[in-house]
């Protein structure tokens, strides 16, 4: 955990969040500032500052954070959507904290950004 962390603060219960999913190894909850009808993030438990500090031993989560997005948003009635994760502040990372970004329920534009 890192105590300055935003998401960290969320996973220890500090930081108050709309959870939709929760496991030992992840978490999954409304953003606060929803870009589409369907907005959510899930992140691992463990801190990481982003895609880029993920390592070979990560994949297994990576994989999963991935597959809990996509039946959230099918629980949700969203069968189209779009995944998002960034990494840095030029991609538009403001949290430094590993995060996927699922959005649906509107027709998305391309490119993004």
């Amino acid at each position: 955990m890192n105590d300055n962390c935003l998401f960290c603060k969320i996973i220890q219960g500090q930081i108050p969040a709309t959870k939709l999913y929760e496991d030992a190894d992840i978490l999954a909850f409304a953003d606060i500032s929803p870009q589409a009808p369907t907005h959510f993030l899930v992140i691992p438990k463990r801190h990481l500052s982003g895609p880029s500090a993920a390592s070979e031993a990560d994949e297994a989560l990576l994989g999963k954070i991935m597959r809990v997005g996509a039946e959230i948003a099918k629980n949700q009635g969203v069968e189209q959507f779009r995944l998002v994760i960034n990494n840095g502040a030029e991609a538009g990372q403001t949290v430094f904290h590993l995060h996927l970004h699922v959005l649906g329920g509107r027709p998305m534009t391309w490119p993004p950004g």
